[in-house]
């Protein structure tokens, strides 16, 4: 593993249903293709340069201490921190990763500050340990094997990722899932009131398109595609008490 250090780590994030963030790694071993914003992101502003060196993350080596520094000065302004939104907390099969994390949230915590976590990677039961007012997620936008080894080859598979969310389901946590980017009938053809059925135990639900995608872009009938995507959603949601938010521009 290859570390970095960085000057700062917590940051007010931009998208619409985060508060503050950290990303405590730069790249991330799942390599989705769909294809990852993070990845044209960071390609862009020059913090990597391919495909190949994105998926060998390097770890931000003083994590731990700037969140020293930087929790006593902010506590008071942060509702809440996500895990994260460049990079996987719990980086399948890395442990590096996965134990910085969990040293993360744990020392948030114990500042009282909530933390909300995503990954594609497998959620740790000791995460039942910490905070009640944690919020636990996975991404799962399909149940097909050979979709996930395509679009998302080093991500956990999908039914070990949502095993390990049901685990901290069943031990009382907050669980939700982020059904994002969901693809198109030209990626996959497939079944989505099986997939919510599949999710149905969580507490909330997120749904968003996909983007930066010229085969999505080009479907015939997009816009109708997600607009019946999110009424089967929202109807599904409702039916089963389960708080949901669809993200901006998934509708027309």
């Amino acid at each position: 593993m290859e570390y970095i250090t960085r000057k700062s780590l917590l940051y007010k994030t931009g998208v619409e249903y985060g508060d503050y963030t950290m990303n405590h790694a730069l790249g991330c071993s799942h390599g989705c293709k769909f294809p990852c914003y993070a990845f044209l992101q960071k390609k862009r502003f020059g913090q990597v340069k391919s495909y190949e060196e994105w998926c060998r993350p390097k770890l931000v080596g003083n994590t731990l201490e700037l969140l020293d520094k930087e929790i006593p000065r902010l506590k008071d302004k942060i509702k809440s921190v996500q895990l994260c939104f460049t990079t996987d907390p719990f980086m399948y099969g890395v442990e590096e990763i996965v134990a910085l994390s969990l040293a993360a949230v744990r020392k948030l915590n114990d500042a009282g500050i909530k933390c909300t976590v995503l990954t594609k990677g497998l959620l740790p039961i000791e995460l039942a340990e910490l905070s009640p007012e944690n919020e636990y997620g996975i991404t799962l936008v399909s149940l097909a094997e050979n979709f996930r080894a395509r679009y998302e080859p080093g991500a956990a598979p999908y039914a070990e990722r949502l095993a390990s969310l049901k685990a901290l389901h069943q031990a009382g946590c907050h669980t939700w899932i982020s059904m994002e980017p969901y693809p198109t009938p030209n990626l996959i053809e497939q079944d989505l009131p099986a997939l919510l059925e599949a999710v149905s135990f969580v507490d909330k639900i997120i749904f968003g398109r996909t983007n930066y995608n010229t085969e999505v872009s080009h479907y015939h009938g997009l816009k109708n595609f997600y607009n019946d995507c999110v009424a089967t959603v929202i109807a599904f949601c409702e039916s089963y008490g389960i708080d949901y938010h669809i993200k901006l521009g998934t509708t027309n």
